[in-house]
Order: C-alpha cells, then sequence, then structure tokens
C-alpha cells in the first residue's frame, strides 16, 4: 500500500509540475500557438503535404526563368541561337495564363549537337524530375513507330496516351525524337493536338508542350556555318532569320523523301 500510494503521489506531482508549465504562459499566448499550429496542420494535410512526398503536376507553377537561363548558358556551347529562342518561347509561353495553342520547339542538327541535352534541361525545368517525371513522355521514332504495316495502331495508341496524359496534367511535356524518321501518319495523328482549339473531346492542350528532334537540314545548317566562317564572320553572329530558309528547304526535301 505505501508503494502505490508513493506511486500516486508521484503522479501528482506531475500533474501539477505540468500546471504550472501551462501557468507561466499568457492565455493568449497559449491560443495563438495552438491555433498557429492548427492551421498549419490542416495546411500541410493537403495538397502541399502529399507533393512532399510523391510528383505533383506544375501547371500552375511559374517558370524560374533565371534557373532555366543559368542551366542553358553553363551547359550548352556553341547554341546560343537555341539558348535564345528557347528562352523566350518558354518564358513568353508559361507567363501567358490562358495560351491559345500548346508550345511547339522544333530543334534541328546532327547528332551529336546536343538536341536531346537541350530537351532534357527544358524538361527538367518544367518538371523537376525531367525525362522519370510521370508528366514528360519522350518518344522515339524507330522504337516506339518502327513498323509500316501498323501505323493505324499507332495513331490510336498515340492519340489516347496524349489526351489522357494531358487530362491528367495540362503542363504535360511530349518530345518526339528522330521526326525525320516518323512516318507521316503518326505525324498526322499528333497535328490536331497542336492547332488553335479550345478543346478537343472536353480536354484542353492549350498548356501542353510538343518539343519535335530532327537531323533534317543538319547539313545545311552545316553549311551555313562554314559560310559565316569563310566569310570572316563568328558563329555568334548568325541569326534565326539566315537559318529559317535554309531549314524550311531541309524539312521540305525530307518529307518528300520519306512519302516516296
Amino acid at each position: 500500500m505505501p508503494r502505490v500510494a508513493r506511486l500516486g503521489g508521484v503522479a501528482a506531482l506531475r500533474l501539477l509540475l505540468a500546471a504550472h508549465v501551462v501557468a507561466a504562459f499568457e492565455p493568449i499566448t497559449v491560443g495563438l500557438a495552438i491555433g498557429a499550429a492548427s492551421a498549419l496542420t490542416g495546411y500541410l494535410s493537403y495538397k502541399d503535404l502529399y507533393c512532399r512526398f510523391a510528383e505533383c503536376c506544375r501547371d500552375k507553377q511559374p517558370l524560374n526563368a533565371s534557373a532555366l537561363r543559368l542551366d542553358l548558358e553553363e551547359k550548352l556551347f556553341g547554341q546560343h541561337l537555341a539558348t535564345e529562342v528557347i528562352l523566350k518561347a518558354l518564358i513568353g509561353f508559361k507567363n501567358n495564363k490562358k495560351p491559345k495553342k500548346p508550345l511547339t520547339l522544333s530543334l534541328h542538327g546532327w547528332a551529336g549537337t546536343g538536341k536531346n541535352f537541350v530537351s532534357q534541361i527544358v524538361a527538367k525545368n518544367l518538371h523537376p524530375k525531367g525525362l522519370k517525371s510521370s508528366f514528360v513522355h519522350l518518344f522515339v521514332s524507330t522504337l516506339h513507330f518502327p513498323h509500316v504495316q501498323h501505323i493505324k495502331l499507332y495513331q490510336d495508341q498515340l492519340q489516347r496516351w496524349i489526351r489522357g496524359n494531358v487530362s491528367a496534367c495540362a503542363s504535360s511535356v511530349f518530345i518526339f525524337d528522330e521526326m525525320d524518321k516518323l512516318h507521316p501518319g503518326v505525324i498526322d495523328a499528333i497535328k490536331p493536338f497542336l492547332d488553335y482549339y479550345e478543346q478537343i473531346d472536353g480536354v484542353s492542350y492549350q498548356k501542353a508542350i510538343f518539343i519535335f528532334l530532327s537531323n533534317a537540314g543538319g547539313d545545311l545548317i552545316t553549311k551555313t556555318a562554314l559560310d559565316f566562317w569563310r566569310a570572316g564572320r563568328k558563329r555568334e553572329d548568325i541569326q534565326l532569320k539566315d537559318l529559317e530558309p535554309v531549314l524550311s528547304v531541309g524539312v521540305f526535301n525530307n518529307k518528300h523523301k520519306r512519302v516516296h
């Protein structure tokens, strides 16, 4: 019995001490602390807390233009045009709360000139996981669409894939590599999503981004750079207007070869 009494006394002493500790705070201070804790718990228990542990679609998050610029300037060499065009296009697109159509970027050049690398930089600045993101989708023509006899199947599958993923995340990114080897029928399946449609079958594609990588025109780009060098001009002097006519011819010729 004495032992039980002693235990009871200790418990009473602890309660008494606890009461004195609480009493040491002013009622308004305690109230504010509890209120702040409740608000924080409620705020973090929803989307923000979920997004700390799982990837979330960042369709409403603004683009960190400074980080993108730094990435392009520090990691890209000899690609001043790509840096300028991509920065201007992405910043303008992401700052537009209601774009009228998806953003399309078309990168041309020989294999090894950095097209894939640039697309990875862009993807990572839009979705932190980059190519590993659930919202970034990479298609390689010779890998994903290899058989001409299955073009109709590819068209249906690709359209369903784009529709489903944009429905899940409006700012989804789609990267198509080896466009110069892609069958025109597959390209036709992509075209409806790139136009000025507010919705297609109840889905808006206006915040999506499509990046096309192609070797078409690579030889003509090299020739332009060589012509500038022979004229004693720097590579950095080349402007987009110097390449646009050349690329148009190169892409047209490549389409002609594919069809035939």
